[in-house]
């Protein structure tokens, strides 16, 4: 069978259209404010190192799917960390911190995310506690141990670390520098947020006046997603469509889009995207999600394996990706969607489409990278 022909039998799991979409700039902006975004991109982008990541062309898959152009953020080569996270952490950690040594840090991870605050914790010459699942790998603990993080591991799942994140800090005075909000924790959130954003100010000069028809972001707790949105509302003059992916197994925000509040969904099985395996979508993002958002779309673990191998043997692109398994559900869900010939209609997707993809991660899991390129 060839590629081709293979990618046109691959489906998504679940679609629904958001009853609500409103997209209103202001109320967005209201959320994260110009202000935050302008100020994140002025410190980050003097940081040592800091270069756009590339905006590369899947040229291939559009002559495949029968669209004008794919666009794929890579964040693979995002400084040295690998991931789009590296973003947000390091500079929450650098605002909430203002340079007092004195402070620890702490956070609760499923890997990138503890990352980017150990890097920018040893930046600073900080001391930071990072509680991670069970199921998190052990070649992402040794990483964060490689920037100086003490890295404690906690029986079950994300929630759980999470849980005794909160409880150890409060017992110690840590200072939780986390991506999650929650009643009372919201600050550090939207910092995080606004650090994320960065990619969508990049974007916008790389396009080069070209107009995005529609736009496929990857949702945990939806931090991401949702900066997004606030840097499509802040950087560009056209409004996409906007359409969320999630696992089949997490689908946090799809069904809360579904009832229009924040609903709580139990992980009965881990996702291989383990980074977007969440039970609840955050209560900043929400905000910005909820009336923004078009459709939201899930989808299997079943085409992460063989999306890894095209993007690394140039399948899709002119171009060697190193995509992890995070990176993976924008392209699957694309292929699903234009592959429904009724959903594909109902949503525009034709000949003169420009989507956008964000590659959030390279081989952040070495060990799991490599085993998904072997399958």
């Amino acid at each position: 069978m060839s590629d081709k022909s293979e990618v046109l039998n691959w489906k998504y799991s679940y679609f629904i259209k958001n009853e609500r979409n409103n997209f209103s700039k202001n109320d967005i902006l209201n959320v994260l404010s110009k202000k935050a975004i302008d100020e994140a991109y002025n410190t980050i982008s003097k940081w040592d190192n800091y270069s756009p990541t590339p905006l590369i062309s899947l040229n291939k898959l559009s002559e495949k799917l029968n669209l004008n152009k794919i666009f794929y953020k890579d964040e693979s080569k995002r400084f040295h960390l690998k991931s789009f996270k590296a973003l947000g952490g390091a500079y929450a950690v650098e605002k909430i911190t203002k340079g007092n040594k004195k402070i620890v840090v702490s956070t609760a991870t499923a890997g990138n995310h503890g990352r980017s605050v150990a890097w920018g914790s040893k930046k600073l010459g900080l001391k930071c506690k990072i509680f991670i699942s069970e199921y998190v790998s052990e070649s992402r603990a040794k990483v964060m141990r490689n920037f100086g993080a003490d890295v404690i591991r906690v029986k079950g799942n994300y929630e759980n670390s999470l849980n005794e994140c909160i409880k150890q800090s409060d017992q110690n005075n840590w200072q939780i520098v986390q991506d999650v909000a929650w009643q009372d924790y919201k600050l550090i959130p939207r910092l995080t947020m606004a650090g994320y954003s960065v990619m969508m100010k990049e974007i916008s000069e790389q396009i080069n006046n070209q107009q995005i028809s529609h736009v496929i972001l990857q949702a945990g707790v939806g931090g991401m997603a949702a900066a997004m949105v606030a840097g499509i509302a802040r950087y560009l003059n056209h409004v996409p469509k906007i359409i969320i992916v999630e696992p089949e197994s997490a689908a946090c925000v799809l069904e809360s889009i579904k009832t229009g509040k924040i609903e709580k969904i139990p992980i009965e099985k881990e996702s291989l995207m383990g980074g977007m395996s969440c039970g609840e979508v955050s209560l900043v993002p929400w905000q910005i999600l909820n009336n923004s958002v078009n459709h939201c779309v899930t989808v299997s673990d079943d085409y992460i394996s063989k999306t890894v191998k095209f993007l690394a043997n140039c399948k899709f692109s002119d171009e060697k990706i190193v995509g992890g398994e995070c990176s993976t559900p924008g392209i699957i869900s694309l292929i699903g969607l234009c592959n429904d010939v009724e959903t594909r209609k109902k949503i525009n997707l034709n000949e003169d489409s420009n989507v956008l993809l964000f590659g959030c991660e390279g081989d952040a899991d070495e060990d799991l990278y490599q085993k998904l390129l072997n399958l």
